[in-house]
């Protein structure tokens, strides 16, 4: 590996947020900040041994600090530990302080890369915090959307069924959502949170949960850096390329660049939502076309 791993906390009482530094051993080109999806931590991202695509990038000079959300990952308190959150907590509080956290380590614009679900917060904190956005170099996701429309056993038994109806049963049960001891994630979530995603999950209107903030107005009138968001062919429920695109149109995202991973458009491996960050093709593939789009930025 041409870069070296630390843990950092940002404490933001009653938790503190982990993030994983991974510093180049050459030249810093510029910081880069992860946000996970739902269910998931910041391991999407990186390996202890060199995988992934913070690794990748960070090989290349490209400096990272890959977060887990409150309760996640090796943040601190544990959701079992009794941390409560919904998802205008994390879109008001926790992304802007990561985002001003790692802009004031290197006073220069971050690179955002999102995940899932996590792409739909940040676009929400960009567009309620106009000023945020003068900090990003240039925002990417990964199989981002907001509404899930495509109707099919897999989205009526994983979907209606588990995340819709078991999920916020667990959570009023056991006081937060054990995904992970149940085997539908990679890790546990607030039970608020995720009944906040039921909501636009189902199509509810993009505004806030708690405080009716219209996002979908103030996406409107932001300014965005550039964007791009990733597709793949064989995401066929999580981040269908459908949705990916209604995100992106529903968010003033149009014109920012779109990419399928797909067979026909040249990608050899069949892409899904979790390996198109993980698959080893990715680092000649997208991982590449991404190195040289940041390249062109800086």
């Amino acid at each position: 590996m041409n870069h070296q791993q630390a843990s950092l906390f940002l404490e933001l009482p009653p938790y503190r947020l982990h993030l994983r530094q991974l510093q180049p051993v050459a030249t810093t080109l510029a910081p880069v900040l992860y946000l996970h999806g739902a269910v998931e931590n910041g391991r999407i991202f990186y390996s202890q041994n060199g995988k992934g695509l913070a690794c990748f990038l960070a090989d290349r000079g490209f400096i990272g600090y890959v977060a887990d959300f409150a309760g996640r990952g090796l943040s601190q308190p544990s959701l079992a530990e009794g941390l409560q959150q919904d998802q205008q907590q994390m879109i008001c509080r926790d992304i802007p302080a990561l985002l001003n956290y790692v802009y004031q380590q290197h006073q220069q614009k971050v690179i955002l890369i999102c995940h899932s679900w996590a792409g739909v917060l940040a676009a929400a904190s960009l567009a309620r915090f106009p000023e945020l956005a003068d900090k990003v170099l240039a925002k990417v996701c990964f199989g981002t959307k907001r509404v899930i429309s495509v109707n099919s056993l897999a989205r009526k038994l994983k979907i209606d069924l588990c995340w819709n109806t078991l999920a916020p049963w667990l959570g009023q049960r056991y006081g937060y959502v054990p995904a992970k001891r149940w085997r539908f994630g990679a890790d546990d979530e607030p039970t608020q949170f995720l009944c906040d995603t039921v909501r636009w999950i189902k199509g509810a209107p993009f505004v806030d949960c708690s405080d009716g903030f219209d996002y979908q107005a103030a996406c409107q009138q932001l300014n965005w850096p550039p964007l791009w968001h990733f597709a793949a062919e064989h995401d066929q429920l999580l981040g269908h390329p459908q949705d990916v695109q209604a995100f992106m149109h529903e968010a003033a995202q149009a014109e920012g660049r779109y990419t399928l991973l797909s067979r026909a458009n040249g990608y050899q491996h069949p892409y899904d939502h979790i390996s198109m960050l993980t698959a080893d093709t990715a680092k000649q593939e997208h991982f590449a076309e991404l190195i040289s789009w940041f390249n062109q930025l800086i």
